[in-house]
């Protein structure tokens, strides 16, 4: 329960005024639910007493017993009986307990309705919580992690909390309420009966406490089986077109039907343990109910009786209605496992490290002036791959700079750690010579735009693509943008032009289009470092001619760092650098590598064959 309470003391805060207006509610319910139960005594008074009894008012004192508000309510009932009679007094009581119960369900209504908006917005913060987590961790975390896992826990595991322990909260605050008013009310009424029956209650608890040990950890494996099924859709909607082509659907569906077989029979054990707490409940209560009805009948039927039958009727009327609370959180007690064990799967992703950490005091970089500089910078992976080994390199203002290379040389995560989406374990990288790790992201972010080999666009309309990240712009310098990235016309040819919707990661376009969009929105950036990650590579030989032609327009004003594997490409860069197994091992002009006769000149000759 500890881990419960922690999850609710972060989560439920925002709406601690919802919380006190369910406690008000619950209160009003169980104090009318009461009043409407002792008028059951008066009644069956009316009904099954002969009225041979006569009863005398006990004035009012401090201290009453239960026995003596008993005998006023039944002096009263008596003498209205003698004035009015007794179907018309009859009637009045009914009406009575009507009018209560109308007053006791309107509260409850109110308590449940209550508790909806925290509900909600604990399951809508934990997202919002978990989103940004995700935009703030660093980009080797998600090398490391299925997209499909992490889908899942923000949606299933989620849900799973949202399910039960937002739910058990509700329980948590309206039952120890009516089981409090209640148990104080029966001990008002017969404290030997009361204490007898405390007696047996334990016992019920300790049932569904055993049934439900297991619980956490079915659950949580369960919930594992749903992040595989999620990975599984995730990945076969990515390579949909490669599993066709290999016809390999009989394969896959193998695959997903054994994960989803796994998860079936996992959810039925715990959907067994979570099934069986209702029955077993509702019979430890009977025998509870059996066992004081049993008691508290031998005592009337004794000549000491310490309460009378029509008030132990009312006795066991109220006791009934103890049962459901103490069942109800029998049944949160035993959903909260499952839902701890979803919270756990979910601060996995919360209490992730960031090691892409902003300085405490951080320096201001308004523009960038002079250079970047590798001063011996090494890196590696978390696990202890070297990537880099002893970088060392300067890039001049408005230079292009073209970094060449086999696959795994290391010159993707060279680039990548300008704008810090690693660290260098060894070394520094500084920009007018200023370390980029005592500089605020944001800022060192803003200097640089990034196009990709695999554009990256959202489903969303051309204009909402190109101005992505650029605040308020406005249509004309979209335009401006589209036109320099020779993206202008096609868009134009669209139905609904620049409000045209471009599908998923930008489907409804072809590779040349979707890449000139990527163009269009670096050039509305305007930023003074371009670095481009062979943005042509995937391209034909005309879609590639259009777009050189783009990049070229873009890269004539700035800083360009290019990755490429088509060396033709790289001719006419200032410098080019040349990875082999993390190291420089060739760096100058076009010419002067050929000249060189070295790996340049090997693969530039391989390529050329």
């Amino acid at each position: 329960m500890r881990d419960f309470w922690k999850v609710i003391k972060r989560y439920v805060a925002p709406y601690k005024r919802y919380l006190g207006g369910s406690l008000v509610m619950n209160v009003l319910s169980a104090v009318f639910n009461i009043f409407s139960f002792s008028l059951l005594a008066p009644i069956l008074k009316i009904l099954f007493d002969t009225g041979s009894k006569t009863y005398t008012l006990i004035p009012w004192h401090r201290g009453m017993s239960a026995s003596e508000l008993m005998n006023n309510m039944y002096y009263y009932v008596s003498s209205a009986i003698e004035s009015s009679g007794a179907s018309h007094v009859l009637l009045m009581l009914c009406l009575g307990i009507c009018a209560i119960t109308l007053i006791k369900t309107a509260c409850y209504f109110g308590a449940s309705a209550i508790m909806i908006p925290i509900r909600t917005g604990i399951v809508k913060d934990m997202r919002m919580e978990i989103y940004n987590k995700i935009l703030s961790l660093p980009i080797g975390y998600f090398s490391q992690e299925r997209k499909g896992d992490i889908i899942a826990r923000m949606s299933g595991d989620v849900q799973e909390v949202e399910t039960s322990i937002t739910s058990a909260l509700d329980m948590l605050i309206k039952n120890p309420i009516l089981i409090i008013f209640y148990m104080g009310w029966l001990f008002y009424q017969s404290w030997q009966l009361t204490v007898f029956v405390i007696v047996f209650a334990p016992i019920m608890l300790l049932v569904m406490s055993s049934i439900g040990r297991r619980l956490r950890a079915d659950s949580a494996e369960a919930q594992r089986y749903w992040s595989d099924t999620m990975s599984q859709v995730e990945e076969t909607l990515g390579g949909l077109r490669i599993i066709k082509a290999f016809l390999a659907e009989k394969k896959m569906s193998r695959r997903f039907e054994q994960i989803t077989d796994s998860m079936r029979r996992k959810n039925n054990m715990v959907g067994v343990r979570q099934s069986s707490a209702h029955p077993v409940s509702e019979f430890l209560g009977t025998v509870m109910i059996s066992i004081v009805l049993w008691f508290g009948g031998t005592l009337i039927l004794g000549q000491h009786a310490m309460i009378d039958a029509p008030s132990f009727i009312s006795y066991m009327a109220i006791l009934y209605c103890v049962i459901q609370p103490i069942k109800d959180l029998a049944k949160a007690a035993y959903g909260i496992p499952k839902g701890l064990a979803s919270m756990h799967r979910i601060d996995e992703i919360l209490q992730a490290e960031n090691d892409i950490r902003e300085a405490e005091s951080p320096r201001e970089i308004p523009e960038f002036k002079d250079c970047i500089r590798f001063e011996g910078v090494s890196f590696h992976y978390p696990n202890g791959r070297e990537v880099l080994k002893d970088i060392n390199l300067e890039i001049r203002k408005g230079k292009t700079i073209a970094i060449v290379g086999a696959s795994g040389a290391g010159k993707s995560t060279l680039v990548d750690l300008i704008p810090r989406f690693y660290d260098p374990s060894k070394g520094r990288v500084t920009i007018d010579g200023t370390d980029i790790r005592d500089v605020r992201l944001h800022d060192l972010r803003a200097l640089m735009g990034n196009v990709n080999q695999d554009p990256i666009l959202f489903n969303d309309s051309v204009f909402n693509n190109i101005s992505f990240g650029v605040e308020n712009a406005d249509e004309q310098s979209v335009v401006e943008a589209a036109k320099i990235a020779n993206a202008h016309e096609f868009i134009l040819e669209k139905e609904d032009t620049y409000q045209s919707n471009i599908g998923d990661r930008g489907v409804k376009l072809s590779g040349g289009q979707r890449q000139r969009i990527s163009i269009a929105r670096a050039i509305l950036k305007n930023p003074p470092i371009l670095i481009l990650d062979e943005a042509t590579a995937a391209l034909d030989t005309e879609s590639e001619r259009i777009v050189q032609e783009a990049l070229d327009r873009l890269m004539s004003t700035r800083t360009t760092i290019a990755i490429a594997h088509r060396l033709s490409t790289v001719k006419g860069a200032d410098e080019i650098i040349v990875m082999d197994e993390g190291r420089i091992v060739e760096r100058g002009r076009h010419d002067e590598l050929i000249a060189l006769d070295g790996y340049y000149k090997k693969l530039y000759d391989m390529q050329a064959l």
